[in-house]
């Protein structure tokens, strides 16, 4: 049955290192250039190495924001450093969480395929095993009000 939790921590690879394989794997899963390319920026901009990438430029542009007649720290904070940074940050954070839930959901399915086989009637031990002892009573049950004499294992 399930082992317990799918760890964040055990998915964190996957989403911090978009590596060349993985890119291409990825947009192999789909049609057309279009979508070749969708999948490639979201699966780069989806990084926390791209959330760093971010957050310097953003910090880059924070001194003109402080200047005398600049956008001002709150402007440039949520107008630059938020949503810069945030994107990739909550990009990253849907990437883990699909991750844990596919895993999540997998375990759940083979949970379900295990207790189907205990369940089925056709396979040795489980539910198998319990049927052939109704029956062996349905049998001693049937055989009694027969009146037929039973065998030595039959009697209860």
């Amino acid at each position: 049955m399930m082992a317990g939790p799918a760890k964040t921590y055990t998915h964190l690879a996957v989403t911090l290192h978009p590596t060349p394989r993985r890119l291409k794997a990825a947009m192999g899963e789909v049609e057309g250039f279009n979508a070749k390319f969708a999948v490639l920026v979201t699966r780069v901009v989806g990084t926390m190495w791209c959330a760093y990438a971010f957050t310097i430029i953003a910090l880059l542009g924070l001194p003109a924001a402080l200047k005398p007649g600049g956008e001002g720290i709150i402007a440039w904070i949520a107008q630059t450093f938020l949503q810069l940074v945030l994107l990739s940050v909550i990009m990253v954070g849907q990437n883990v969480q699909s991750i844990a839930s596919d895993k999540r959901a997998e375990s759940t399915y083979d949970d379900s395929v295990e207790i189907l086989d205990r369940l089925d009637v056709h396979t040795q031990g489980g539910i198998a095993d319990l049927k052939a002892v109704l029956e062996e009573r349905l049998d001693a049950l049937d055989a009694r009000i027969a009146g037929t004499p039973l065998s030595g294992n039959d009697a209860t």
